[in-house]
């Protein structure tokens, strides 16, 4: 890259080189950013086939798979290199025409990528057959030495993983299981979710404690008027037991003595 850039002036090379770093920097934690910096790139230096491969990458990590098949195509044009051939069926994929993407599984072109672009291209062929419907297919698109090589390669965790989902989608659940703990074994870097299909399929439910239930919700919010009703019947039951204590305290009245007879009188 460093080499490609060398055929501009001194300043936009160096202002190309850092948009282009910004872009590798962020296209895995904030692709849209990232898209925005390789923008920037292409206008000042569309003529540099790394600077449209990079533009190329940060499209399709957004989903504008079309931008992203275009620049892909101008940087091959330009160096002749096959190497991005899977991730252009991919977007072909990503455009909706697996068949597409299927037909240039069979290209001569494959022939020429090496051990990892085969494998990803493998990957590719087999997510269209499942884009198609041909799930069986896809199991037998993934077989291959690869697979079932016990060394661990930089593709092993994901074209594994690839393999066990598809087994999983025929309904072969317990050799699904299985190649899900070895995609589990292989992934040292945490490209895939192993684990958590794993414990999926073995019926491990994960609850987050940070997160309330909507039972814990409802009863907080239910709380302070719960609260209320009871201080409102304490009070009440104090002003009864108040009137009581006043009214037992209180002297009973004298009975009035009735006047007596006037003897005189008959």
């Amino acid at each position: 890259m460093r080499q490609e850039l060398m055929s501009l002036p001194k300043g936009l090379a160096e202002e190309v080189a850092r948009n282009l770093v910004m872009v590798a920097n962020l296209l895995d934690e904030d692709p849209e950013q990232a898209y925005a910096y390789s923008r920037i790139a292409l206008r000042l230096a569309s003529r540099v086939a790394a600077v449209r491969e990079a533009a190329g990458f940060a499209s399709y990590a957004t989903g504008k798979y079309s931008e992203a098949l275009a620049e892909f195509r101008a940087a091959r044009r330009m160096t002749g290199s096959v190497e991005l051939w899977p991730v252009m069926a991919d977007c072909e994929r990503g455009m909706g025409r697996p068949e597409r993407a299927l037909a240039m599984a069979g290209e001569p072109e494959v022939n020429k990528l090496d051990k990892a672009g085969q494998v990803e291209m493998r990957l590719v062929a087999a997510g269209a057959r499942k884009d198609m419907g041909q799930a069986d297919a896809a199991v037998v698109t993934l077989q291959s030495p690869e697979l079932a090589s016990n060394s661990v390669q930089p593709w092993t965790a994901r074209l594994r993983y690839a393999y066990a989902d598809a087994l999983l989608e025929v309904g072969r659940e317990s050799e699904a299981r299985e190649w899900f703990a070895k995609a589990l074994e292989a992934d040292q870097g945490g490209q895939t979710d192993a684990s958590d299909r794993l414990a999926e399929l073995d019926g491990v439910e994960f609850t987050d404690a940070l997160v309330e239930s909507d039972d814990d919700e409802a009863a907080e919010e239910t709380a302070p008027e719960a609260e209320a009703e009871v201080k409102v019947e304490t009070e009440t039951e104090a002003k009864a037991a108040a009137e009581a204590t006043e009214s037992a305290e209180k002297p009973a009245e004298e009975p009035v003595e009735a006047p007596k007879a006037d003897d005189d009188k008959s």
